[in-house]
């Protein structure tokens, strides 16, 4: 559990930190349209898998991890990351985007929260299946 809170809290910070980028390169999380750098967001959740589940099978498994343990280990991982992404992203959107209707921001934010799920639910399956090693079991 400590692998997947670890590396949930890093994917949870580095989606804060981009947040504060992306206001910061003058786009706003609130508008109806999606920029298209808004793209490379999906790669801090991607690397954090990676590297979490990688150092879950090298640390605790000795090497050797089937499927199922892989997934699990994705979805721990991602489950920490996304409540501190979407916790703090609603803080965030109360904080600094006072400007815009509160109606529109939460239904723009809960439709990229909406792809980020799927994004997050994708690539577990692919670190998954990059990362077992046990070929023949399925756990």
């Amino acid at each position: 559990m400590k692998n997947s809170v670890i590396f949930g809290l890093i994917i949870g910070v580095l989606s804060i930190i981009w947040l504060f980028i992306m206001r910061g390169m003058g786009y706003y999380i609130t508008d109806n349209q999606t920029a298209p750098i808004e793209y490379v967001s999906g790669l801090i959740p991607l690397i954090g898998l990676f590297f979490g589940v990688k150092n879950f099978r090298d640390g605790e498994l000795k090497g050797q991890m089937g499927f199922l343990e892989a997934l699990i280990q994705s979805f721990k991982i991602l489950l920490v990351g996304g409540a501190l992404a979407v916790f703090s992203s609603i803080v965030f959107i109360n904080w600094f985007n006072n400007d815009a209707s509160s109606a529109r921001t939460f239904e723009s934010f809960s439709g990229r929260i909406f792809g980020a799920l799927l994004v997050g639910v994708i690539e577990a399956f692919a670190v998954s299946l990059i990362l077992t090693t046990k070929a023949k079991r399925v756990d």
